[in-house]
């Protein structure tokens, strides 16, 4: 047997349909003074010729190599909005990775894209604790028993595993997704998922008494879960997350994350590599026999063209000299790879799917006069949180407003808002394609003020993972017309301090006992991502033909003069961890 065994890994998470280059952000400093410097990250072309040179290199070298992909795929652009997965499974076939776990986002609209994408896909999709032994067995979309998902196997309560060769030995590769998943997605009604920590420990047990000690889990938790996984179960030799959209590797001297690469819990390294394909993880790892990791070099890495805009911080001009040299800075550092890229894979995106996309680009809504960002959750920059999310409640309550003169607040969660609101021009495949990329449909509720406190405080504990298991920074509520304010240092069921409704053009207290009329997006309203309360509404009413990204394009088009100024006092949010 051998003492040492090497693999070269690359993986990615959460790509969202962002098969082009996405524009990314960095901030350098020179002169005391800080630059901003923004380009075109990544994009399936890039990753594909990165990932097969890793894969050359790794051949070279007879050393094993995997390419890993996180999930959430699905959603997220305009990509997706008009092939529905089809693309997906195209393109990812190009990129040939060895395994995806199930993300959330995949089973969004139930069992049935899955399995499309299952039939079209090269690759198996890891969703050991995915428990499909209650499936109807006749139903159209079924699951069960599909030859490219490894689900659970309940006659042992295992995960069905992905074991390959490994030297002179085996390597495992185990799926676990979020065992939450009924909380933030929609399967299909007879499908459940079993708890992950519980699902992980069992399988490693089996595998164990089979010989095999070399075991990676390919997780879709969020880096707090994966760091949970690993400090509850030993044996894991490696975690490859997403669903976080954890960005790690040392990037704080370009104005970003200063998160370790491959952070280590009870001896197993942690490996997320941000979001939306603009970067890719690439490690080199040594194990010994035992399956512990005993050598890890490896970081994220941007694939970044040279076509950089420079600006000061206040968005004015910088000088042509002091401009190169940002530049040249910004490209010699460690985490920045430059943009090759495979032309196969160029030309696919932009002969069979770039044309159905160009038209709605050019469908242009409003003039955003600055930057908006959207951050999931409050931050010492952005005190308040998202700049965009509070518009776009307001943009549900107008449309609502319509249907329901006495309409008192709207509620939505951070996670329906994918990406910030740039200066300039906003085009109709801006708002579908990238902001709110999801067609969901809006329902008004009459409901009690406890429940609307008690939706508030549940909403904001699931996304901080205050003290319980949570679902995800997406669940942080962002209102209009009500404004409330958090202190997680409270005990729980006592964090939401005050909680105010916009009335008769003045702040009034919320009534706990009085009836108000709200409006959320369909998922919201039914109770995801800690908003359970709302279940408790007096009503539900659907509105026809009116889906959240219409609000925003309907509210845009007629009032987008309006977005300049802040809307983010309506959240007053105290962390627990200060």
């Amino acid at each position: 047997m051998q003492k040492s065994y090497r693999l070269s890994i690359a993986h990615i998470n959460d790509t969202h349909s962002n098969f082009e280059p996405s524009s990314v952000q960095f901030t350098l400093t020179a002169n005391q003074q800080s630059y901003k410097l923004e380009g075109h990250s990544g994009g399936y072309a890039r990753l594909g010729f990165q990932i097969e040179q890793a894969r050359q290199q790794a051949a070279s070298e007879q050393c094993p190599f995997l390419f890993l992909h996180g999930g959430d795929s699905f959603q997220g652009t305009l990509y997706f909005r008009e092939f529905q997965g089809a693309a997906n499974a195209h393109l990812l076939n190009l990129l040939k990775p060895d395994a995806m776990v199930l993300g959330n986002h995949e089973i969004d609209a139930g069992n049935s894209p899955v399995q499309a994408f299952l039939n079209r896909i090269d690759f198996p999709v890891l969703a050991g604790n995915m428990d499909l032994s209650q499936e109807d067995r006749l139903k159209d979309g079924r699951l069960y028993g599909h030859p490219m998902l490894y689900d659970f196997d309940d006659s042992n309560e295992t995960a069905k595993v992905l074991i390959k060769p490994f030297h002179d030995t085996k390597i495992a590769i185990i799926g676990i997704t979020l065992d939450q998943m009924r909380l933030i997605a929609r399967p299909d009604p007879d499908t459940h998922f079993v708890n992950a920590i519980d699902t992980t420990r069992a399988t490693i047990a089996r595998l164990t008494r089979q010989g095999i000690k070399h075991i990676i889990v390919l997780s879709h938790l969020g880096l707090d879960q994966d760091r949970e996984l690993a400090e509850h179960v030993d044996g894991i030799s490696l975690i490859i997350g997403g669903h976080s959209h954890t960005l790690q590797g040392s990037m704080s001297d370009i104005g970003l994350s200063d998160i370790p690469y491959a952070e280590t819990i009870n001896s197993t390294p942690i490996l997320h590599a941000g979001k939306y394909a603009e970067t890719l993880g690439l490690a080199e790892i040594v194990f010994d026999q035992q399956g512990r990791v005993i050598e890890l070099i490896g970081n994220n890495y941007f694939m970044l063209d040279d076509n950089i805009n420079v600006t000061q911080a206040d968005g004015t001009a910088v000088d042509s000299v002091l401009s190169k040299q940002l530049i040249t800075q910004l490209l010699a550092h460690p985490s920045i790879k430059d943009a090759q890229h495979d032309e196969q894979i160029h030309q696919v995106i932009h002969t069979q799917y770039r044309p159905s996309l160009d038209a709605l680009e050019n469908q242009i809504l409003a003039h955003i006069p600055r930057d908006f960002v959207h951050t999931r959750l409050p931050s010492k920059h952005l005190p308040h949180g998202s700049e965009i999310a509070p518009w776009v409640s307001r943009s549900m309550y107008k449309a609502a407003k319509f249907i329901e003169p006495n309409i008192d607040f709207a509620l939505h969660n951070a996670g329906g808002v994918r990406q910030s609101l740039n200066k300039g021009q906003l085009s109709l495949a801006d708002v579908v394609g990238r902001i709110l990329p999801f067609e969901l449909p809006l329902t008004l509720y009459q409901i009690m003020g406890k429940y609307v406190i008690e939706a508030l405080e549940s909403s904001i504990n699931s996304a901080t993972n205050n003290g319980i298991m949570g679902t995800g920074a997406g669940s942080f509520p962002y209102p209009y017309g009500l404004r409330y304010f958090y202190d997680g240092k409270q005990a729980k069921g006592q964090r939401i301090t005050q909680v105010e409704i916009y009335k008769q053009d003045a702040w009034q207290p919320l009534e706990v006992n009085k009836l108000y009329i709200g409006v959320s997006s369909a998922y919201t309203a039914a109770g995801k991502e800690g908003y359970d309360a709302l279940l408790h509404a007096h009503w539900q009413q659907p509105i026809e033909h009116q889906t959240l990204p219409e609000a925003f394009i309907d509210f845009v088009s007629q009032h987008g003069h309006l977005i300049e100024g802040q809307l983010f006092a309506n959240v007053h949010y105290i962390s627990h961890r200060e």
